[in-house]
């Protein structure tokens, strides 16, 4: 639930600030997670009101990466759940990571900045160390 909460946060902070679904087709994009990785502090119980924060964290230079914190906090203000997450822009034709243009970048760069903000590199995005790791067609037959 809580990555739930913070998708919607997310995708309506997006869209109320020009980066909607109709705003986006106009340019041919479209929003791609890389990862989102969620540190959990203290249970919230079903029903319970809660709050979601949204940050700015990184952003490269272009706008093509961009990672967002979120933090959930329950009724009485604790930190319950945190969770960055990273992305990027597909142009929806070729299939292939793209800038974002000047007017959405100046959008995005405008939202509110986490204390640790940084300038996101196309290295940045790999600092997991994570490659595929593809198989030949006779072991996927064999799966």
């Amino acid at each position: 639930a809580f990555i739930n909460f913070m998708s919607h946060t997310r995708m309506s902070f997006l869209t109320d600030n020009g980066f909607g679904q109709k705003e986006l087709s106009q340019y041919n994009l479209g929003p791609i997670v890389f990862h989102e990785h969620i540190y959990y502090f203290k249970e919230i119980f079903s029903g319970e009101p809660v709050t979601v924060s949204l940050e700015l964290s990184g952003i490269s230079e272009d706008g093509m990466f961009f990672e967002f914190t979120h933090k959930i906090y329950n009724h009485d203000g604790k930190n319950c759940a945190t969770c960055e997450m990273m992305g990027s822009w597909i142009n929806l034709e070729t299939r292939q990571l793209t800038i974002l243009p000047e007017e959405l970048f100046a959008k995005l760069d405008n939202t509110p900045k986490s204390e640790d903000f940084r300038i996101l590199t196309k290295e940045g995005t790999r600092k997991y160390g994570k490659r595929p790791q593809d198989i030949s067609v006779e072991k996927l037959q064999s799966l």
